[in-house]
């Protein structure tokens, strides 16, 4: 049996807490500069490097059946998170009527569309020679931002915007990503990620929404020429960042490993836990340089939390829509059950 490559799920762990992370932040990014830098830093890859791992485990694109396990994978949670959401935004919200419009995916959600489409994209794109096939994603994508329609339905902007990220990592293979561990790359990178933190606080009119991908250039005040030149900085940018993230994640089994194949559930789930926080009262007291320390650590433990095996049998029927972990959790609980029903029965006597 072929060894798990632990390099993979640690990567996808701690991503994952900085995709937490980021979105906890969003609320304090206009009154502190520094909040404003390390958001806008995060953003350079963590969904970049999520991408790129996507692509890199899409080989398996002309195995039989592949299409059909991820569009289960993928469009079905999709669908049901979108009314989920919908549900809980009304709630949330106040909403006067419920509407659920599965053209336009609800917040994090369009990862799981994108996705979808990127694999389908591959069909063609992997016929190409890497270089003919990535010159022309990059291409499409240099030019979409200048068709003003195509923003957040379906998910078409962030679709093609990110496409690049997907086809590299898809054409990158493993001895690649093992040259970037070595110490002269990790001391490279720390000052990368330096200057770029730097840099963002130095220069804060710099609009982090050319990060998100989901805007054509019209909404991002550039419609001229130089609107191609600045999209291509910022994939120049998040390439030397992922490859930055790359060279410091770890490639051992440690305690935090087992979590990063649990990380579709915190994706789905945290949205529930990002957006209660937001119109709380409790983001008030999120103030000062401690408290985003703390809010560091809360993210974290919900990171664990929502990757947590108990989790993942708790909600694996709506997600991956089976049920052997739900009838592992029952007949686990009915253990206990049982054996605390035992035990006073003992002590009764």
């Amino acid at each position: 049996m072929k060894k798990r490559d632990y390099f993979f799920d640690n990567a996808k762990f701690i991503l994952m807490f900085f995709v937490v992370f980021g979105h906890l932040l969003k609320d304090f990014i206009s009154d502190h500069e520094g909040i404003l830098a390390l958001y806008k830093t995060i953003y350079t890859f963590h969904m970049p490097a999520f991408i790129f791992v996507s692509g890199f485990f899409a080989k398996g694109i002309y195995e039989k059946g592949y299409i059909g396990k991820i569009a289960k994978k993928l469009i079905l949670p999709y669908l049901i998170f979108q009314i989920v959401y919908s549900i809980f935004y009304f709630f949330l919200f106040h909403k006067n009527s419920l509407t659920v419009d599965p053209l336009n995916p609800h917040w994090s959600l369009w990862f799981l569309i994108s996705l979808f489409f990127w694999n389908i994209m591959l069909l063609g794109f992997s016929k190409f020679k890497p270089t003919i096939g990535i010159t022309i994603s990059f291409v499409l994508a240099l030019l979409i931002g200048y068709v003003d329609w195509v923003s957040n339905y379906l998910s078409l902007s962030r679709t093609i915007v990110f496409f690049p990220m997907f086809l590299l990592g898809y054409h990158v293979n493993r001895e690649t990503i093992n040259k970037l561990t070595t110490k002269s790359v990790r001391i490279g990178s720390l000052i990368m990620f330096a200057v770029v933190f730097i840099g963002f606080y130095l220069l804060p009119d710099i609009n982090y929404k050319w990060l998100l991908g989901s805007k054509p250039y019209a909404e991002l005040d550039s419609v001229n020429i130089l609107a191609m030149v600045k999209r291509l900085g910022f994939y120049g940018l998040s390439l030397i960042m992922v490859t930055s993230f790359l060279s410091f994640v770890p490639k051992g089994y440690y305690f935090f490993t087992n979590w990063g194949k649990q990380t579709l559930y915190v994706y789905l789930l945290h949205g529930f836990f990002v957006r209660f926080f937001r119109e709380s009262e409790v983001s008030e007291y999120f103030s000062s340089l401690e408290n985003f320390i703390l809010l560091a650590g809360i993210s974290l433990l919900l990171t664990i939390m929502l990757s947590s095996q108990f989790v993942a049998n708790l909600a694996q029927p709506i997600i991956e829509l089976r049920t052997s972990g739900w009838k592992h959790l029952m007949n686990k609980l009915s253990l206990y059950s049982n054996y605390f029903v035992r035990r006073n029965e003992v002590k009764r006597y």
